[in-house]
């Protein structure tokens, strides 16, 4: 039997139509199982974590079958307390699978510490942009007989002498101890 014979065979045609058959059934199971396996439709709405406590975050995502994945910390948002969620992504209100991580930004417990710089002998039009520049605030301004008017002899906070390397929050007031040009 040659080659062209048997396509045009009823043997042939059997048993590509069996071929046909068995596809689209395995197809069709194949498919099924996918739908019950990967819960196609079914959804888990995200809830709205912005502001409240890693506790309170971790129980309702717990009750919408959800995971909690903390990233780190971001910089300090006096606007929410203190460890509580600042950010989330997805965002509030998605459709997503359950078991689906959702990751929390939290709020720092306050101001990165940062370091003092050493102003000394600098005067206060450089220093004050140099304070301000590092995220702290310029308090008040005491002035002191010195030759080099407004000229910085030195640093406080809340009362105490400063020294340059010395570790403060950010957005803390440094006040500044400048000379009056008067000889002493």
């Amino acid at each position: 039997m040659s080659f062209i014979s048997f396509l045009k065979s009823k043997a042939f045609f059997t048993q590509l139509a069996i071929a046909i058959v068995a596809l689209f059934v395995l197809g069709f199971i194949i498919l099924k199982w996918l739908d019950i396996t990967t819960n196609n439709g079914e959804f888990e709405t995200v809830p709205d974590l912005k502001g409240k406590s890693i506790k309170v975050a971790q129980i309702e995502l717990e009750n919408n079958n959800l995971v909690m994945q903390i990233q780190d910390s971001a910089n300090f948002n006096p606007n929410y307390p203190k460890f509580s969620v600042i950010d989330q992504d997805p965002k509030a209100n998605e459709q997503v699978k359950e078991n689906r991580k959702i990751y929390i930004t939290l709020n720092p417990s306050g101001y990165r510490k940062i370091t003092v710089p050493d102003l000394y002998q600098k005067s206060y039009r450089q220093a004050k942009p140099m304070i301000e520049a590092l995220g702290f605030k310029v308090g008040k301004k005491t002035y002191i007989d010195n030759i080099g008017k407004d000229m910085v002899l030195g640093l406080r906070y809340q009362g105490k002498v400063l020294k340059p390397g010395t570790k403060l929050p950010k957005t803390t007031a440094i006040d500044v101890v400048l000379g009056n040009g008067n000889r002493p």
